[in-house]
């Protein structure tokens, strides 16, 4: 079985106590900083609510698995895939789209009566 890149992870890794604030803070793409922060606050304000939610999530959720991404860009984009599907599924679109048109002008650069191009190719040989 294959991890999810699109599931919320535990990241122990970067872990201060149980990591579901790093956890939150992969899975979003948000500063870890800001998350434990803003989980301290909340904690405070809601009377410990947050408190027992983060140790219902830990118990919960899954490890993040070694390995997940591949690099940092690899993670960058998944961030984006999961915190918005829609543009990240039209930004691939459009990357075909762009793919195929560059393809496109090299093919019809390639099989059009092109004497520059002609003279090149024999120029390789």
């Amino acid at each position: 079985m294959s991890a999810s890149r699109t599931k919320f992870y535990l990241d122990k890794q970067n872990s201060k106590w149980l990591g579901v604030c790093s956890g939150i803070a992969d899975y979003t793409g948000i500063d870890v900083t800001l998350v434990r922060v803003g989980t301290a606050m909340l904690t405070l304000v809601t009377s410990g609510w947050v408190l027992l939610a983060y140790i219902v999530i830990a118990c919960v959720a899954d490890k993040k698995p070694l390995g997940l991404y591949d690099s940092a860009e690899d993670a960058k984009f998944w961030q984006g895939v999961r915190a918005n599907p829609t543009r990240s599924t039209a930004e691939v679109r459009s990357t075909f789209r762009d793919i195929d048109r560059r393809l496109a002008d090299i093919e019809t650069m390639y099989v059009s009566r092109n004497s520059r191009l002609a003279d090149e190719i024999d120029s390789l040989r």
